[in-house]
Order: C-alpha cells, then sequence, then structure tokens
C-alpha cells in the first residue's frame, strides 16, 4: 500500500480518520471469507487477475475524477512495476492457491504477518537494526503459525503445508515490496499509485487466468455476482480509498495497527459464513499473530 506524504506538526486522532479506517478493515477483513466462497466457483488465477483489473479501471477512473494525474515519470516505471510484482502479482496469485489449501481465517493470519517480516527485512535493506521487540514479534509470528499447523493433528498439518508455505511466501513478497517502498518511493497520487500497481500486477494474473484455467462465469448465481461485485469494488476501490483517506488523518502507526482489525473479521466472519472452525488452535493463533504484529509495529 502506498501511503502520502503526511505534513509535520502533531498528529490528531481525527474522529473521520477512525471512521475511514473501520469502514477499510471491515471491507478487507470480510473479503477473505468472500474470496474462499468464489474460489469454489472460479479458479484462482481468473478470480483474482480479473477483480483486480475492474478494480485497477475503476480507481483509475476515480483518480482522474479526483484531479489526480496517472501520468508516470520514467524514471519510476522500473520502480513501479517491481512494486506491481511483489505487492500485488505475488499476493494475488499466492494467497489466491493458498485459499485452496487453506480456511479463509487461517490464510488471512498468515497474510498479516506482514508487518512483522517487514520489520526484519528492514534491517538489510535499510540498514535499521533489529530490536528486542523485532525479535519478540518473529517469535509470537512463528508461535501463530505453529497454532495453525498443529492445531487439527498431523494428517491435516500436512494437507495444510502448501497452503501456508504459499501464504507465507505471500506475505513475505509484499514485506519486501513494502521495505523496498521506503527505500525507493513512488512520488505518485495515491490513488493513481494504487490503480497502477493493482493494474500492473494484476493483468498478467487475469490473462494467464484465461489461457491456463477454465472458468464458467456463467455458473455463478446471483449471490456470486453480489460477491464477485464485493471483491471487486468494496476490496479495490471503496477500501483502498477509505484507506488513504484514514492515512490523511491519522499517525501512519495508529492506522497500521488499526488494520489488525482485518484478520480478526476475516476469522469471525469465515467462522459466521463459512462454518470454519474457531477452536483453540485458531484463536491461539490469532492472538499470537496480533502480538507479533503489535510488536513489529511498535519497534
Amino acid at each position: 500500500m502506498t501511503s502520502p506524504n503526511q505534513p509535520g506538526g502533531k498528529a490528531r486522532f481525527a474522529p473521520a480518520g477512525i471512521a475511514f479506517l473501520a469502514v477499510t478493515s471491515i471491507g478487507w477483513g470480510f473479503n477473505w471469507p468472500v474470496t474462499k466462497y468464489l474460489i469454489g466457483y472460479l479458479p484462482p488465477l481468473t478470480l483474482r487477475g480479473t477483480t483486480g483489473v475492474i478494480g485497477a479501471s475503476l480507481l483509475a477512473i476515480l483518480a482522474l475524477l479526483w484531479g489526480q494525474t496517472l501520468v508516470v515519470p520514467r524514471a519510476y516505471w522500473p520502480r513501479l512495476v517491481l512494486a506491481a510484482f511483489l505487492n500485488v502479482g505475488c499476493w494475488m496469485v499466492l494467497m489466491g492457491f493458498a485459499l485452496v489449501y487453506l480456511p479463509a481465517s487461517e490464510a488471512a493470519l498468515i497474510a498479516y504477518t506482514m508487518p512483522v517480516w517487514a520489520s526484519i527485512l528492514a534491517w538489510p535493506i535499510l540498514g535499521e537494526r533489529p530490536n528486542l521487540l523485532r525479535g519478540l514479534s518473529l517469535v509470537m509470528a512463528f508461535a501463530g503459525m505453529s497454532a495453525i499447523l498443529g492445531g487439527n493433528g498431523f494428517a491435516a498439518s500436512l494437507s495444510k503445508l502448501p497452503g501456508m508455505i504459499m501464504a507465507l511466501s505471500g506475505a513475505i513478497g509484499f514485506a519486501v515490496g513494502t521495505v523496498l517502498a521506503k527505500k525507493w518511493p513512488l512520488h505518485l497520487p495515491p490513488v493513481s499509485a494504487a490503480a497502477w500497481q493493482i493494474g500492473i500486477g494484476c493483468l498478467p494474473v487475469a490473462i494467464a487466468g484465461l489461457l491456463l484455467e477454465k472458468s464458467d462465469f456463467a455458473g455463478l448465481s446471483g449471490n456470486g455476482w453480489l460477491l464477485f461485485g464485493y471483491s471487486t469494488i468494496v476490496q479495490f476501490c471503496i477500501a483502498y480509498v477509505c484507506w488513504f483517506a484514514a492515512l490523511a488523518r491519522l499517525p501512519a502507526s495508529v492506522a497500521a495497527i488499526g488494520t489488525m482489525a482485518v484478520p480478526v473479521i476475516g476469522v469471525a466472519a469465515s467462522a459466521i459464513a463459512l462454518h470454519e472452525p474457531l477452536g483453540i488452535g485458531q484463536i491461539a493463533a490469532l492472538l499470537f499473530t496480533l502480538a507479533g504484529v503489535a510488536l513489529a509495529t511498535q519497534s
């Protein structure tokens, strides 16, 4: 996610910023069970790619309506493509396939270990030396994944392993992209930057899906199309726009901690809507993951 430059001075907790952050967390949180449901009807590459391309197009229209330029200076193209590959392309592909093997709740928990990996990777990439809090956050992240892996017995754990590897790879890839964005920032308007990154990252995914997968859009029910619209409009447009609005009104650290509500909402919504298990293992994984992210964002 690209964050706009914030003015200096003492940060204030604007009520509107909290409201925008709540909309973002709810929108992204509910999208985990929505995507898990849709993958039962559409293959991962097709689903993730097409929703992303449509969402990017809508974001580009919004950017133009709000007077934001879509022109990218030539010097920024390499870093823009790299950001799109790591933050969007890899994320969409790996998380999409992870949801084939994992419940939505567990995929969401692994995905949101991203701030932990970003805090660790800041050492070799940015020269930010690790401290005790970052070390503890890494321990919490591994504890959370161990709770997921060992929650349902050895056989179930082996069946989850491919999904866990893909979700973890997606989270680390996103973390690399986040840290590199601090090293090589994109000085672009926030909504147009999101539109470009999502579009560049999702277009090859959509093309690969249409060429390699067999998709039956006609087989989607009315509810399926509504959820497809949710995954497109709410995930990529409403939630992203509210995220940037929250960043403009809140300290970045507060906004980052606020997104910890996303896996909580994802776990709860998946248990209610998809009847996924919500036992001691899942609750322990949730607590460990939230503790790790909280430590990472405070370090």
